[in-house]
């Protein structure tokens, strides 16, 4: 799929959502039938396929086996995993219950997800977020309930349909980002720290990308490395979703709610960060959705977030950049190109 091209579509690849959650032929406005669709598994990018255990491995069925009423007995299986082969996802149903099972490729992404679901739970209404039914440190594995409704990302939605979503994302991350949650001592140094070293590494990045550059994108990648510090002491620290962007957002049609998935990039961080996704993918190509968002989040960026907010979407933007050039991966390239064109052209 071309990247700018389908107004409110992320900067990556439009998965096509598995199976029963595909958008349906011809919608405009996501009034078909809202089957559920797995926390997790919305993420995926192929077409669920099934063998008889979907490949899932011995010790996690018996696990499942021990927590799921009725799978012991009579059971269904899908890998909805995404192809790229970090974490491993399955929707598993018996005749009596449903539940959707991750495996985080490493402790820290499944304790990330764990305190995910937790901060959800105390922040967000019934419905807003999955459950966490049950976890597993040594196998790396949650369990958790089915959600009702699409993944927004590439599914057709009605503009007045599109603004309502982006106004309800911006509610529930403004009760995500209000929530308190203790940080330890040293935690704001160390995320200081962080953009500090994320801003020194885009100095190799556009060493090694220059030359796929325009003069404005190089002097845009130039004001991250030498203006992202500076302006990180002023930004308000929040815990973060991580990966707020609209293929982690569920629409309910008929209930007209929204929902929020995934949740192994939550952390304590910058609050701006979280908006990253929608400064490089929806709001340039749909612009009524930022103030939709930004009503639904109760206030305006500060001007610290005003400046701070496309260096970060651009530091993405070259990183795509270099990763297309070290792969000679034309998409990724065209990605990050365009990801720098939209920073330049709406805040140059």
């Amino acid at each position: 799929m071309s990247q700018g091209t389908a107004r409110g579509t992320e900067s990556e690849e439009s998965p096509r959502v598995a199976g029963q959650v595909r958008p349906p032929a011809g919608s405009s406005d996501g009034a078909s039938a809202q089957p559920a669709v797995s926390p997790v598994a919305a993420r995926s990018g192929v077409e669920p396929y099934e063998t008889p255990d979907a490949l899932m491995p011995a010790d996690l069925r018996q696990w499942v086996v021990d927590r799921l009423p009725g799978f012991a007995i009579a059971m269904d299986v899908l890998d909805v995993s995404w192809p790229r082969g970090d974490s491993r996802v399955w929707r598993v149903t018996s005749e009596v219950s449903a539940a959707f099972v991750k495996v985080s490729p490493t402790p820290e992404d499944f304790a990330r997800e764990v305190r995910g679901y937790g901060h959800a739970a105390q922040c967000l209404a019934p419905g807003e977020a999955a459950r966490l039914l049950a976890s597993d440190p040594g196998l790396r594995a949650v369990m958790t309930s089915p959600l009702t409704g699409h993944v927004v990302r590439g599914f057709p939605l009605a503009p007045d349909a599109e603004s309502r979503v982006h106004e309800l994302a911006g509610r529930l991350l403004r009760r995500w980002h209000d929530h308190p949650v203790p940080a330890g001592p040293g935690v704001r140094d160390d995320i200081m720290t962080s953009v500090v070293r994320k801003a020194d590494e885009v100095t190799g990045l556009l060493e090694r990308t220059s030359a796929h550059l325009t003069d404005a994108q190089r002097t845009l990648v130039e004001r991250v490395g030498r203006e992202l510090p500076r302006l990180a002491e002023d930004l308000p620290l929040v815990f973060r979703h991580g990966d707020y962007s609209t293929r982690n957002w569920l629409w309910d049609h008929r209930r007209g709610t929204h929902s929020l998935i995934d949740f192994e990039k939550s952390d304590h961080g910058i609050a701006v960060e979280d908006f990253v996704w929608l400064c490089c993918a929806s709001w340039p190509t749909n612009p009524d959705l930022k103030p939709a968002f930004l009503a639904g989040y109760g206030r305006g960026l500060s001007e610290a977030e005003q400046r701070a907010l496309p260096l970060f979407t651009a530091r993405l933007g070259v990183t795509y950049v270099d990763t297309g050039v070290t792969r000679q991966d034309p998409k990724l390239l065209d990605r990050g190109r365009t990801i720098l064109t939209r920073m330049v052209q709406t805040y140059s």
